[in-house]
């Protein structure tokens, strides 16, 4: 089914283009390009009339209507990926991803993921609240992002989960705490990070903080290790739930999550340090009210071997 949506332009957007100013307002899951390709097919009306320009100068006060062709829908085929599964119940499942596993298919990537690997452990017993592509989950951890997930086996569960997640624990339900190697060290020690997140204006990087438009962005950290000067461990917890939130807040902060290729500065920070080819981002810690039972349940996930093994030469570096 396609889905349909008005959008108002507010005073901080006007003049924006309108292919930059409508990605915005759809947020994280679609590209510049697929919202100019909607824009030059007519899915773009203003005042009752397609507005075909990508180009286009947007006004205060003008509202535009969207309408989101229905996404093909595509088999997703069950594979006999091993799990790490720390958690199960007829309702839910709590599981420890490792890095480089993704999370759901997409285009280009239709095998190897852990809805892959969900439909064959589960069967037909997921949740099909997101659709037959993304059966069961609840939300997503980046593909070189270690840690933990829930999944949903029940429609009940996931909508009770996910009503946790946007709430994102200000109402005291849902916990979640991250941890992440950092080049240098951070100051205060402990801090909240606040800046909209949105689309770089001029760079080819997915996600900047940005001064006009983007999205509310909070973040906690708290420095739980420190190695000389040269990097630190940090506990973060999120506010609100950006795409890359740690990894741009951080990055903006001029204190990227070390060997992220997409935010963080090329080059050794350290002689003969050894790094991974992925950010060092963990999804540590996870709390959530069980739908069914109501009844609170925590989990944790130890640091995987990449940070470990950084930790560990970092730690010999400073002695």
């Amino acid at each position: 089914m396609p889905s349909f949506m008005d959008f108002s332009v507010q005073p901080a957007n006007a003049n924006e283009r309108l292919d930059v100013w409508l990605l915005a307002q759809v947020g994280e899951g679609s590209s510049r390009a697929e919202v100019q390709r909607w824009i030059k097919n007519g899915a773009v009306v203003l005042n009752g009339a397609p507005s075909c320009n990508p180009a286009k100068k947007v006004k205060v006060g003008e509202v535009f209507s969207l309408t989101i062709p229905a996404a093909p829908a595509y088999p997703v085929t069950p594979e006999n990926i091993p799990l790490e599964i720390i958690y199960e119940d007829e309702a839910l499942l709590v599981i420890n991803k490792p890095v480089g596993l993704t999370v759901h298919p997409a285009p280009g990537n239709r095998s190897g993921t852990l809805v892959n690997a969900l439909l064959h452990h589960c069967g037909a017993a997921l949740s099909a609240e997101n659709g037959t592509e993304r059966p069961g989950i609840v939300h997503r951890l980046d593909k070189d992002t270690s840690g933990l997930l829930v999944v949903a086996k029940t429609a009940q569960a996931h909508r009770h989960l996910a009503k946790q997640f946007a709430a994102h624990g200000l109402d005291g339900r849902l916990s979640r705490t991250y941890q992440a190697i950092i080049r240098g060290v951070i100051t205060p020690a402990a801090d909240t990070i606040t800046g909209n997140i949105g689309r770089h204006p001029t760079l080819r990087i997915p996600r900047a903080v940005v001064n006009i438009g983007g999205k509310h962005a909070v973040t906690h950290y708290k420095t739980l290790q420190t190695f000389g000067s040269i990097a630190s461990l940090l506990e973060l917890r999120l506010e609100t739930g950006r795409t890359h939130q740690i990894r741009v807040h951080l990055a903006h902060k001029n204190h990227a999550v070390l060997a992220d290729p997409l935010y963080g500065p090329r080059g050794p920070i350290a002689p003969n340090l050894e790094l991974p080819p992925h950010q060092l981002l963990h999804a540590a810690e996870l709390g959530f009210v069980h739908p069914k039972t109501q009844k609170k349940l925590h989990f944790t996930a130890p640091l995987p071997a990449s940070l470990t093994h950084v930790i560990k030469q970092l730690n010999q570096m400073v002695k």
